[in-house]
């Protein structure tokens, strides 16, 4: 999407960063917030979810949200999508980005300055759709 500029991020900022990146999976921000629990940077959770809303806008980290209703936190440097069960909510991690290469022009974006991109397909697992069917 761009070279980013060098951007200063707080130490709190930096730390949640961190955390995303080495946890190797999404995270919630209760999940972050427990991570740093005891830690000289723990902070409240209102302050997790502010300085990752920070982090989204300065488009360093992605968010998605479960069928729960439940925010996943991750790296942007981390390109991943997902298959949802929109019954069960379980999620499968698609083994490549389908739109990677896919290129917008000037008037596609109307001024808009492009951070990173998400991509989630929802539908019914084989489980789901096997009891569905027994219904």
């Amino acid at each position: 999407m761009g070279e980013q500029p060098s951007i200063e991020l707080l130490p709190k900022q930096h730390q949640l960063l961190e955390q995303l990146v080495l946890a190797g999976q999404e995270l919630s921000g209760q999940d972050l917030h427990a991570r740093l629990r005891g830690t000289p940077l723990a902070m409240g959770l209102a302050t997790v979810y502010r300085h990752l809303r920070q982090l989204q806008q300065q488009g360093l980290v992605r968010c998605r949200h479960l069928p729960s209703g439940e925010a996943l936190f991750a790296p942007t440097e981390r390109d991943e999508h997902h298959l949802t069960c929109v019954d069960c909510g379980r999620t499968q991690p698609l083994t490549a980005c389908p739109i990677h290469d896919a290129h917008l022009s000037p008037e596609q974006i109307g001024g808009f300055q492009l951070l990173f991109h998400t991509l989630e397909f929802f539908g019914l697992c084989s489980d789901c759709q096997g009891r569905q069917d027994q219904d």
